[in-house]
């Protein structure tokens, strides 16, 4: 069966771990990458940086299916951003899922988002659009991530918890069952969240990533 292209936005770090994923996929070949100006025609793991955010309108025809495959520490913005600008342009994204993750049948995943190795997505649970659920994370069973969020690595979000829409959590944080937390909070490396969060809530961690 004859792959279909995938252009990625972003040429950074993650755009590399997102690659192989992409790659592990099997559904896609990676068409190429947008990225800055100032990376424009260079190459990440020998794939073209074809232009930047002012070339997608003209990349589109010949590339209707794209990933954002920006980061998200500090602020979810960028990739919000960008993931508006794709729909209004009539960019479909398609969730990626690593064929060395698990996602039950019994899980949704939105659009754009990305499962990468070794995440585990439960029954019930809910993940929503333009997510980043990190390499080794758990969302258990009838968790709830909202759209634009980013479960870094090994974090574990427990049964039944909710995070609200933009909130970053932290390499190793562990979320209590059933907690919420909520929009646009920064719960940094090694947290544990044992009680419910205000959105906006920045609770710095060992590092910051």
């Amino acid at each position: 069966m004859k792959r279909e292209t995938l252009l990625l936005i972003g040429a950074g770090g993650h755009a590399a771990a997102c690659i192989d994923v992409v790659e592990r996929d099997g559904r896609f070949t990676v068409a190429g990458l947008v990225g800055s100006a100032a990376e424009a025609g260079k190459q990440v793991l020998g794939y073209s940086i074809l232009g930047t955010d002012e070339d997608l309108p003209r990349l589109m025809g010949r590339f209707p299916k794209a990933l954002i495959t920006v980061g998200h520490i500090k602020t979810p913005d960028p990739r919000i951003r960008i993931f508006e600008s794709l729909q209004r342009l009539g960019y479909l994204l398609p969730a990626i899922v690593s064929k060395h993750a698990y996602v039950s049948k019994h899980a949704s995943i939105g659009s754009g988002s990305i499962i990468m190795h070794g995440a585990i997505v439960n029954a019930r649970a809910v993940v929503g659009r333009n997510c980043i659920v990190n390499s080794q994370s758990l969302v258990e069973h009838d968790a709830v991530i909202a759209d634009h969020c980013h479960v870094a690595t090994a974090a574990v979000i427990n049964g039944g918890a909710r995070v609200g829409k933009g909130t970053f959590i932290g390499s190793g944080c562990t979320v209590r069952e059933g907690v919420t937390i909520g929009e646009r909070c920064r719960i940094g490396m090694g947290q544990q969240i044992l009680v419910d969060c205000e959105s906006g809530s920045d609770r710095p961690g060992s590092a910051s990533t």
